[in-house]
């Protein structure tokens, strides 16, 4: 099998396989792509050179996720678990073997055997990551450290690098279930071998107020968005916003869903469903308007326009509005078209719910989605929303200019 070489923790030459490394990458891959979607992920501190055994706090089984996500792939970390409950089963061990590189330790009878089994690997280069707290803690509260993982530092030479990991508990709570919430690491100076138990525990203890009490970076123009969009002001203000655009407003809906499903991730549902519902509501009266006979304002819009959605409606009927959500032609165009075409209601509505369903609610679950990769990122938000108006204003020059 091929080999990289490495230094241990006493300086001596050590090797460690090359296809250990590269599952090792591909599990920090994975693990921090899953963390990137639920909230973000965010490390402070690196690992020393060789192997070393880490001691972090454990309140939820996402710890382990955030722990695979931010250590080095060059220590292909391998994670202590419980042996009654994650190799208690087939499927089990394979998830916990693969997915998270697990080792068992069994927890009454023969757990300092497993953990001194792992000597070698931590004098070949390896880190082996356990939680000396045993099982899961309630409340952010650390419980006691028990001697294991020090004794196995000891007996490998190496040092014990404490790690806090604050946020965990939001995300995955013991019991409880997944949501979205910022993960911070935080990875300490190494310690001696040697270390007590309770010299280990004050370490991890300050790095875990750490990364509990460092507040998230933000944006004053986020903050400003969010709380127009958490208000009872943000739902009417979707709908009337996709309605008027459906009459006449030149700006499209999904530019709102764009700034405000970026800035609160959580609200995207709601905000788009507003914004879908408006669509409707506008394109329905649209046809109703088109149909006595009133013609609206209907800005950058070009005759050319007109003229393709005529085309469109007089071969393929009021199903041709399907085409909408991707030609660049404004829904407002579609709507006044079908109405002097004469078009009944329902079958609008129907036709138009989804057109507009699959686009609307598309843009504003995609941009909720990029808002949870841009989390550890919000002081940016400013520059996020320049970039939109600057893009918006581009594309939307380009579309009106390739129908003129």
């Amino acid at each position: 099998m091929t080999t990289l070489e490495h230094t241990d923790g006493r300086g001596l030459p050590s090797v460690l396989p090359v296809g250990s490394r590269l599952s090792a990458a591909v599990r920090r891959g994975l693990w921090w792509g899953v963390l990137s979607l639920t909230g973000g992920v965010e490390r402070r501190g690196r690992l020393p050179r060789g192997g070393c055994v880490v001691v972090a706090n454990h309140s939820s089984h996402a710890d382990t996720a955030a722990l695979l996500a931010v250590l080095d792939a060059r220590h292909t970390p391998a994670i202590g678990a419980a042996a009654d409950y994650w190799f208690g089963s087939p499927w089990r061990r394979r998830i916990c073997r693969r997915l998270a590189a697990g080792f068992p330790v069994r927890r009454s009878g023969g757990g300092m055997d497993d953990l001194l089994s792992m000597a070698d690997e931590l004098r070949a280069g390896r880190a082996v990551v356990l939680f000396p707290e045993g099982t899961r803690g309630r409340n952010g509260e650390l419980g006691s450290f028990h001697r294991g993982a020090l004794v196995l530092a000891e007996r490998a030479g190496v040092p014990v690098v404490p790690v806090g990991i604050g946020g965990t508990d939001r995300l995955l709570p013991k019991h409880g279930r997944l949501r979205s919430a910022l993960v911070r690491v935080a990875i300490g100076d190494p310690l001696p071998p040697t270390v007590t138990p309770a010299e280990a525990r004050d370490a991890v203890v300050a790095l875990h107020a750490r990364t509990t009490s460092e507040p998230l970076r933000d944006s004053p123009a986020r903050r400003r968005v969010a709380a127009v969009v958490t208000s009872r002001w943000g739902l009417p203000l979707a709908f009337c916003w996709a309605a008027a655009e459906a009459l006449s407003w030149p700006l499209m809906p999904e530019l709102l869903l764009a700034a405000a499903c970026a800035a609160v991730p959580r609200a995207a549902l709601k905000m788009s469903l507003g914004a879908l519902a408006g669509s409707l509501a506008g394109g329905l009266l649209a046809v109703q308007l088109a149909t006595a006979g009133v013609q609206l304002p209907a800005p950058l819009t070009t005759e050319r326009m007109r003229d393709e959605v005529r085309h469109e409606l007089a071969l393929e009927g009021v199903s041709a509005v399907r085409h909408q959500p991707w030609n660049g032609i404004p829904f407002k165009v579609y709507g006044a078209e079908a109405g002097r075409a004469g078009t009944g209601a329902a079958e609008w509505l129907a036709a138009s719910a989804t057109a507009r369903g699959s686009r609307t609610l598309t843009v504003g679950l995609g941009f909720a989605g990029l808002g949870l990769l841009m989390r550890r990122h919000r002081r940016q938000y400013g520059r996020y929303l320049a970039l939109l108006g600057g893009g918006f204003a581009t594309g939307l020059s380009l579309i009106v200019h390739g129908w003129n």
